[in-house]
């Protein structure tokens, strides 16, 4: 399947993400659920049937849903919203970050979506802090008590810092539990393409390489608004990748017969 994270971010991601979808070269998305486009993200989602939407668990920016009280360790007291990325991993590291908050937290987003009819489908998160000591036992726990069967573990081939970390943390995590009856597609792709200079060409490259077997291939198409200038640093390659996708090139790509494409839901 071909995931498009952050639907909700902003109404120009969410507007990007519904265009590749159409195009019919992203069939899964992943939603926040406390971020500005939420109820945006939402309205869209319920003109899209056939895309399938998951719980993209936000704990970096942004304010708790759940009760700030039941949370203390997620947020820091002199802002009131969560800890940014670095200090989050920093204090997870640490062993600062307590579980049952994760779990209250995750479980708090992810009512969010039920509440709005959102059928979830799996489990992943804003910048991969899911996979970090104290907070992916949490996650999968939310997951097998919400009956969802798919939780992203990021594991791609290869030797950049990102990919070496992401591994590193999630083996640190997941000891005790790898959480394996919550892992329905145990292959990933996509960090290799983020910020490629002709993400057309890796895109086209990565699905001839692709192995066989069932794959998650994330993708982050958007078009760039003020609100997500705001939210996140990764903007204007986002423009790339959705056009990319709605290119002519790998949408015959995908149509050529050898890639066949679903949700999480349908597998």
């Amino acid at each position: 399947m071909v995931n498009a994270d952050d639907f909700g971010l902003s109404p120009g991601v969410n507007r990007g993400i519904i265009e590749a979808h159409e195009a019919g070269s992203v069939t899964s998305t992943s939603l926040l659920a406390n971020a500005p486009g939420f109820a945006d993200a939402i309205a869209r989602a319920q003109r899209a049937p056939r895309l399938g939407v998951g719980l993209h668990a936000n704990l970096t920016v942004g304010a708790p849903v759940a009760p700030r009280t039941a949370v203390e360790s997620l947020w820091d007291p002199r802002t009131e919203v969560f800890y940014p990325l670095s200090r989050l991993v920093r204090r997870a590291l640490a062993g600062q970050i307590e579980p049952r908050h994760v779990a209250v937290e995750c479980a708090a987003q992810l009512a969010r979506l039920h509440s709005t009819g959102i059928a979830v489908t799996h489990i992943d998160s804003h910048r991969h802090v899911h996979v970090l000591p104290g907070i992916w036992p949490a996650v999968v726990t939310v997951a097998r008590r919400a009956g969802i069967r798919a939780v992203r573990v990021p594991h791609e081939p290869g030797v950049t810092i990102k990919q070496l970390c992401l591994r590193a943390a999630w083996i640190v995590a997941a000891r005790g539990d790898r959480g394996d009856d919550v892992r329905l597609v145990r292959q990933f792709r996509g960090l290799s393409l983020m910020d490629a200079p002709d993400y057309e060409r890796g895109l086209l490259r990565l699905l001839d390489r692709l192995p066989f077997g069932t794959t998650e291939l994330m993708v982050h198409p958007g078009h760039a608004d003020a609100e997500l200038a705001a939210w996140d640093k990764y903007v204007a390659p986002r423009e790339r990748e959705l056009a990319a996708l709605r290119s002519a090139e790998v949408r015959t790509r995908f149509a050529r017969g050898d890639i066949a494409l679903y949700h999480f839901g349908q597998l």
